[in-house]
């Protein structure tokens, strides 16, 4: 079953969460490529200078302001596209970066068009599950509850890890990244990236 327009006009980090372990999909002429949702990060309408909307709607970034379930698809650092789902209620800004995927189906035509073997590395970061599954700029406000470009419902059994997101200058340290707990295809090796995790906990106490 593919995730309906209203699953999306949601809080944006509850969206985040509820996205892990759904499978996104692409069907093109060349076949169909999917992988299982594994990373995330959450973009808040307010108070997250991290977000693309923090100073307001410009021509690039409209689309954060909805309809959600909408695609919002950027260029970043000049080298690669990032695929993002846009949230909230229409006329507030939010979005949930896709950070990496389990493949599901389709891995030789992720190798190919990654020009990478088949397995790991396909799609363990932003950059690379877009390319794998042929996802472009031509795509931004593509509507993602019907096809070509879906997420499908899927069951979810793994543990939720969160963390602070990752490479921003500003809003760092909210801890709006959200994965599945001991999967291989994380964007960010164990250790790298955790010991945020670990501080937040030192502080704060365990959840």
């Amino acid at each position: 079953m593919i995730l309906s327009q209203k699953f999306y006009a949601r809080h944006t980090a509850q969206v985040a969460r509820d996205l892990l372990g759904q499978i996104l999909v692409h069907e093109t002429p060349q076949g169909t490529a999917s992988g299982r949702i594994i990373e995330v990060e959450a973009y808040l309408p307010k108070n997250d200078p991290g977000c693309h909307a923090a100073r307001g709607k410009t021509p690039r970034n409209e689309v954060l302001f909805g309809p959600p379930g909408q695609a919002y698809v950027y260029f970043c650092y000049g080298a690669h596209f990032l695929f993002n789902v846009v949230t909230e209620k229409d006329g507030t800004a939010g979005a949930v970066l896709i950070r990496a995927l389990e493949p599901v189906e389709g891995m030789g035509l992720m190798g190919q068009r990654r020009r990478h073997p088949s397995g790991f590395g396909l799609t363990n970061g932003p950059g690379k599950l877009v390319q794998a599954l042929g996802i472009g700029g031509e795509h931004n406000r593509a509507p993602i509850w019907r096809k070509p470009l879906y997420i499908r419902k899927a069951e979810r059994q793994e543990a939720i890890g969160v963390t602070t997101r990752v490479g921003l200058s500003e809003g760092a340290e909210l801890p709006l990244r959200f994965f599945l707990r001991g999967n291989p295809y994380l964007s960010v090796k164990p250790g790298a990236e955790r010991p945020s995790e670990n501080r937040k906990r030192t502080a704060k106490g365990s959840r």
